[in-house]
C-alpha cells in the first residue's frame, strides 16, 4: 500500500528539521561502536571489576585438558573474556509496590538462563525507580512524577555507563518509566536493545463501574468504605491497570516502533492466569536481544523519523495518552530528531480513530486485546498506507508486529490477528469510529495546549462560558465542596507547569467535573498542568504553554473573561478584546504557593529539574 501523503509529508518535515541533529547523533553512534569490545578494549582491573560477582563455575564440569582449571575464572567469566560471548546488560524498574512492575522480579533469572542456552551472558547492570501515579495521585509526592522520567533515564544511562556490554534489555511497563528508559537507552544508542513488558492484570470491576462510584463520592453519596471496595476491586492484581492510559500507551507504541517481541504488550503476567506464555515472551526477548546483537540491530539506528512517525501514529489511531505529547517529543530529541505539536496535529487530521477503550469506551485493555489488540491496529494502520513499513524492528519486520502470539507444549507461534472480534472495541481502517485522531491541537491567545477529543463527547467538542480562575486544585475541590460551582463556567488552573511545581496530573479534577456536567451545566478544564492518560468526558485543554509561571498567558485570566473551548477549530481563546488583552499585566503566582511548591516529601532534590524544564512541547526536559 502505498503511504498516505500526509504521512509521507510530515516525516518529510520532521527529516529536514532534525537533519544536523540526527547526523551529529549517528556519527555519535557509529563511534561508539566502531570500538573494540568492553572486556578487550578496558583495563584489567575494570574488566575484574564488572565480572567479579559472575557465578562460580560447576567444579565437576569437564575442562578442555589444555584449561588449566585452577586458574580458570568463573564459568561465565570465561564466555565474557575467553569465548568473546555476547554480554547483556539489564535494566530493571522492578519494585512490588506497583503491580504492573511486581512480575518483573524474577525476569532476570528467566533471562540469564535463556541466555547460557545460547552461549551469552547477562548482567543486572542497574535498577531505576519506578513511582505509580496511581498512589501520589493528588499527594505531595505527584509533584516528582513528571521530572522522575529524566531521573529514570540518567539512572538508565549510569548503569549501561560500565561499557562493558554489547546489548541491553529494558524492563519496565509504566508512565514514565518507559520514556525513561528510552530516553537513557538512546543515549546509547549504539547498543541493540529491546524491551521487555509484564502485561496488564485480569479484568475487576468495569472502569465505568469505578467512575460512577467516584462521582457519588464526590457527591458524598457514598463514604469512604464504599469508594475503597470499589477501587480495590478496580485494581486487584499484578499488571497494569486496564484503562487505556499512558502505561498501556508506552505498549502500543513500542508495538508499533518495534522494540518489544511481537504482540506481547497486553499479555497478561503468568501470575495472574496460571499459564507460561509471558515467561516464553520473556525468554524470546532474551533471544531477539542476542539475535540484535549479532545482526547490529542498534536502537539508535532503529529509531528514526519513520519509526517515531509510525508511534505518533499508532498514538492517535488510539486515542491514547496525551502524556505522549510531552514524552515522545522528549524521547525523540535523544535520537537527534526533533518534533512538535504541529506534526501530531498534522497526523490527527488524517489518521482514523480505530478503538475504543476507556477512557474513550467502556471497554479495558483486556477487551482490546481479546478484539484484535495492537496486531490489529498496526495491522490496518499499514494496510491502509498510514504507517512506513520499510523500517527496521528487532524482529524480522514490522508486519510481524501485526500477529497475535500464543503457546502450545512450551512452543511459540504467532498467527494473523484476524477480523474484529469486536467491533465495539476495535474497527477496519475502511470503517473508523472516526475519520480523524484522538488528539486535537488547540491554539489562541491563552497559548497552545491540547485536547483528547476521543474520550468527548462530539457535542461538547465546543464550549463557550465565564471562566473561574484557581491557582491550585485544592481551591477548585474546596470551592465544589462549598457549592459555588453550580453554572456554566471554565475551569481554569494554573501555577501547574513543569517550572511552577513539576507539572502534575489532575485527576482529582475530574470527578466533580463530571458530576457538574452531568447537571447539565457546560463546563471545561484548562490548565497547564497534565490531565493526560485517563482524560475522561469533560473537555480539557490541558498543557498550556508556555505555563503561567514562565510568562504565559494564563496569567492574564481573570474571573468572569468568557473563554471559548473549540475542538473543531482547534483554538483556544479569551473573548477579550486585543487591546484590553495586550495592556493586561501578567498576575503573580501567589505568595503561599511560592513558599510551599517544591519543599517537602523529596521536591527540594528537584528544584535544578523545575529551573531548567523546558516548556511542555519541547517536551518538558531538563536535560537539554
Amino acid at each position: 500500500m502505498k503511504l498516505h501523503p500526509t504521512i509521507e509529508a510530515v516525516t518529510h518535515r520532521i527529516r529536514e528539521r532534525s537533519a544536523a541533529t540526527r547526523s551529529a547523533y549517528l556519527a555519535q553512534i557509529k563511534a561508539a561502536a566502531s570500538r573494540d569490545r568492553g572486556a578487550d578494549r578496558m583495563g584489567c582491573a575494570n574488566v575484574a571489576h564488572a565480572l567479579a560477582a559472575m557465578p562460580e563455575p560447576d567444579k565437576a564440569m569437564a575442562m578442555p585438558r589444555y584449561v588449566n582449571a585452577s586458574a580458570l575464572p568463573a564459568n561465565d567469566k570465561f564466555k565474557v573474556v575467553a569465548e568473546k560471548a555476547p554480554n547483556i546488560a539489564i535494566v530493571n524498574a522492578y519494585n512490588d509496590m506497583l503491580s504492573a512492575h511486581a512480575p518483573l522480579a524474577g525476569f532476570p533469572s528467566i533471562i540469564k538462563d535463556e541466555l547460557r542456552k545460547h552461549g551469552a551472558t547477562a548482567q543486572v547492570a542497574g535498577g531505576v525507580p519506578a513511582m505509580c501515579d496511581g498512589v501520589t495521585q493528588g499527594t505531595a509526592g505527584m509533584e516528582l512524577s513528571l521530572f522522575s522520567r529524566d531521573n529514570i533515564a540518567q539512572g538508565t544511562a549510569i548503569a549501561l555507563s560500565h561499557d562493558v556490554f554489547d546489548g541491553a534489555l529494558m524492563l519496565g511497563v509504566c508512565d514514565k518509566i518507559v520514556p525513561g528508559l528510552l530516553i537513557g537507552a538512546l543515549h546509547f544508542g549504539h547498543l541493540p536493545t529491546v524491551f521487555v513488558p509484564a502485561g496488564p492484570m485480569t479484568s475487576g470491576l468495569s472502569n465505568n463501574e469505578k467512575a460512577k462510584v467516584r462521582e457519588q463520592a464526590a457527591q458524598g453519596l457514598v463514604g469512604r468504605a464504599e469508594l475503597l471496595a470499589a477501587e480495590g476491586k478496580a485494581y486487584h492484581g499484578m499488571g497494569t491497570c486496564t484503562f487505556y492510559g499512558t502505561a498501556n500507551s508506552n505498549q502500543m507504541l513500542l508495538e508499533a516502533m518495534g522494540l518489544h517481541v511481537p504482540g506481547t504488550a497486553f499479555v497478561n503476567p503468568d501470575e495472574a492466569t496460571g499459564g507460561n506464555l509471558r515467561e516464553l515472551l520473556t525468554r524470546e526477548a532474551a533471544r531477539t536481544a542476542l539475535q540484535a546483537v549479532k545482526s547490529a540491530k542498534r536502537i539508535g539506528e532503529l529509531v528514526d523519523e519513520r519509526c517515531i512517525v509510525n508511534a505518533m501514529v499508532a498514538l492517535l489511531a488510539t486515542g491514547g495518552s496525551t502524556n505522549h505529547l510531552i514524552h515522545w517529543v522528549a524521547v525523540a530529541r535523544s535520537a537527534g530528531i526533533v518534533i512538535d505539536w504541529d506534526d501530531f496535529s498534522k497526523l490527527s487530521d488524517c489518521v482514523p480513530l480505530l478503538t475504543r477503550v476507556y477512557p474513550n469506551g467502556s471497554a479495558d485493555v483486556n477487551q482490546f486485546q481479546a478484539a484484535g489488540g495492537p496486531g490489529f491496529v498496526i495491522r490496518e494502520l499499514l494496510d491502509a498506507g498510514f504507517m512506513h513499513a520499510d523500517v527496521m524492528t528487532v524482529s524480522h519486520s514490522l508486519r510481524e508486529f501485526t500477529k497475535i502470539p500464543t503457546a502450545s507444549n512450551n512452543v511459540l507461534t504467532w498467527s494473523d490477528a484476524g477480523a474484529s472480534k469486536d467491533t465495539t472495541v476495535v474497527r477496519p481502517a475502511s470503517e473508523p469510529f472516526s475519520a480523524t485522531g484522538g488528539l486535537k491541537l488547540l491554539q489562541g491567545n491563552l497559548g497552545r495546549s491540547v485536547i483528547k477529543v476521543s474520550a468527548v463527547p462530539q457535542d461538547r467538542h465546543i464550549t463557550q462560558a465565564p471562566a473561574r480562575v484557581f491557582d491550585s486544585q485544592e481551591a477548585m475541590l474546596a470551592a465544589f465542596k462549598a457549592g459555588e460551582m453550580e453554572k456554566d463556567m471554565i475551569v481554569v488552573v494554573r501555577w501547574q507547569g513543569p517550572r511552577a511545581n513539576g507539572m502534575p496530573e489532575l485527576h482529582k479534577l475530574t470527578p466533580p467535573l463530571a458530576v457538574l456536567q452531568g447537571k447539565g451545566f457546560k463546563v471545561a478544564l484548562v490548565t497547564d498542568g497534565r490531565m493526560s492518560g485517563a482524560s475522561g468526558k469533560v473537555p480539557a485543554a490541558i498543557h498550556v504553554s508556555p505555563e503561567a509561571l514562565a510568562g504565559g498567558p494564563l496569567a492574564k485570566l481573570r474571573d468572569g473573561d468568557i473563554v471559548r473551548l473549540d475542538g473543531v477549530a482547534g483554538t483556544l481563546q479569551a473573548l477579550v478584546s486585543e487591546a484590553e488583552w495586550a495592556a493586561r499585566p501578567l498576575a503573580q503566582m501567589p505568595v503561599d504557593l511560592t513558599q510551599s511548591n517544591g519543599i517537602g516529601m523529596g521536591r527540594d532534590l528537584f528544584a535544578s529539574a523545575r529551573r531548567n524544564a523546558s516548556t511542555a512541547e519541547e517536551g518538558a526536559c531538563s536535560w537539554l
